[in-house]
């Protein structure tokens, strides 16, 4: 068994050689090389497929966070991807999370106005995908318009972590309402904040939707006593913090029929952003941005159709695959085939074509490249040989005539030192010949004297 091994490497040796005009030690070299591009392909091929899981990093459970967390799982799931729901305490958290390498999560969802100070240069945005409206609700004697008329008052403002506190405390201090004054601080939120409202444990309360779920909110609209404050300053706030927007929920629009709420309500909101690691797999973001275009596309209390995703770049750089999905939607074959061909043609097409593409010209340069350099070398030999004939002339010395032969012999002894392959065997025979006549015509001229 081991000579037929051996007698197999000899063969493909002898193929490089004669092809190639490579020595053996040089032709072993190129097939290891050959040897090694293809495997490095083949694991090339197999690392770069995407992931059948990745970790989202939500919000607590019960949060609307949580439940689009949810729906994405779903989507997923129909392309055979599992989509990990981690809850968190919010946006805070789940930035915490994005930015700690140690910390396993692909993606998650990022309240905007949340990045200064934040490692973020590892870190791209797939795009926006929803507002996030402010809802601070109140027990107050009389409406609430400005912040300030909260000085003095039991305001909870959420826990630790959510975006939801920090967004609370960012504007209660734009209107000097700082901890450690006279009005006092909750650590509540969702449910509980809600419970604390309604049992006059708490005056005010910030709700968003990272931290609050959609029914809660709905049920203290519609208890009497608890009033919802309209921002008449949210122009303002919107100029100042960049990062928020002007929204207002229509009259009447969580119950007609109760004209719930009595008026239109001016609100400020900001965006929520879903964030991923800069090594997100391009079909993965493809993935991710069609679950978002069917969950978040769709028309609602506060935006039109089609209005999100949408890639509004401002803390958060946009990945190029986002850039490339917004402008022209998925790639060819993720649009038409299931997900599990797409990628598999999308691979063949990324690593076997250009690596066919550049070796097959490559090996077929290699015989152009070596006939250049023979023939470089034989010309050499050409050109000494043409200097010795030149030089038979009439009239030569003795010693002249054996100097020319000591030359001529060194040439042919140099030409039969030569390693050439056999497909340049029929220059090398001509040249001997030729170097045969120069030595015929030095030996008539020794014997013709």
């Amino acid at each position: 068994m081991g000579t037929d091994r051996k007698t197999a490497l000899d063969r493909m040796l002898g193929v490089f050689i004669d092809n190639f005009g490579l020595g053996r030690r040089a032709s072993l070299a190129a097939m290891i090389a050959v040897a090694l591009v293809v495997i490095l392909a083949f694991l090339w091929f197999f690392l770069s497929a995407p992931p059948k899981t990745i970790t989202i990093t939500c919000g607590k459970k019960g949060s609307l966070y949580y439940s689009v967390a949810e729906r994405y799982a779903r989507i997923l799931a129909r392309d055979g991807v599992k989509l990990i729901i981690l809850p968190s305490a919010g946006s805070v958290e789940n930035l915490r999370r994005l930015t700690d390498p140690s910390f396993k999560a692909d993606i998650g969802f990022v309240q905007a106005g949340l990045a200064k100070g934040q490692k973020i240069e590892r870190l791209i945005s797939l795009g926006s995908v929803s507002y996030q409206p402010l809802l601070i609700f109140h027990r107050l004697a009389k409406p609430v318009e400005v912040l300030s008329q909260m000085a003095g008052k039991r305001i909870a403002v959420g826990r630790e972590g959510s975006g939801t506190r920090l967004l609370a405390l960012t504007l209660l201090a734009a209107n000097g309402i700082e901890p450690g004054g006279a009005t006092t601080f909750l650590d509540m939120e969702g449910e509980e904040a809600a419970a604390a409202l309604l049992a006059g444990k708490a005056d005010v309360i910030f709700l968003m939707a990272d931290s609050a779920s959609p029914p809660t909110m709905r049920n203290l609209l519609r208890t009497p006593g608890i009033g919802l404050v309209h921002f008449a300053q949210a122009d303002g706030y919107a100029r100042r913090f960049g990062y928020l927007h002007k929204l207002v929920m229509p009259r009447g629009a969580m119950d007609f029929g109760k004209d719930i709420p009595a008026q239109d309500v001016t609100l400020v909101s900001p965006t929520v952003e879903l964030i991923a690691r800069d090594h997100l797999h391009p079909a993965l973001s493809d993935l991710l941005l069609a679950a978002a275009l069917e969950i978040h596309g769709r028309a609602a209390l506060f935006q039109s159709r089609g209005e999100f995703p949408a890639a509004l770049e401002s803390e958060y750089r946009i990945s190029d695959d986002a850039k490339r999905f917004y402008k022209s939607g998925k790639t060819f074959f993720y649009r038409y085939l299931p997900f599990w061909l797409a990628s598999l043609i999308n691979r063949i097409l990324v690593v076997f074509v250009p690596l066919v593409i550049l070796l097959i010209p490559g090996l077929r340069s290699i015989p152009a490249v070596l006939r250049w350099r023979m023939r470089l070398r034989i010309n050499r030999w050409y050109r000494l040989l043409l200097l010795v004939e030149q030089e038979t002339t009439a009239g030569l010395s003795a010693e002249k005539v054996q100097g020319l032969t000591r030359r001529v012999e060194e040439i042919e002894s140099e030409i039969l030192r030569m390693k050439v392959p056999a497909s340049y065997g029929d220059q090398i025979y001509e040249l001997r010949l030729n170097i045969r006549f120069v030595r015929s015509l030095l030996h008539d001229m020794k014997t013709a004297r």
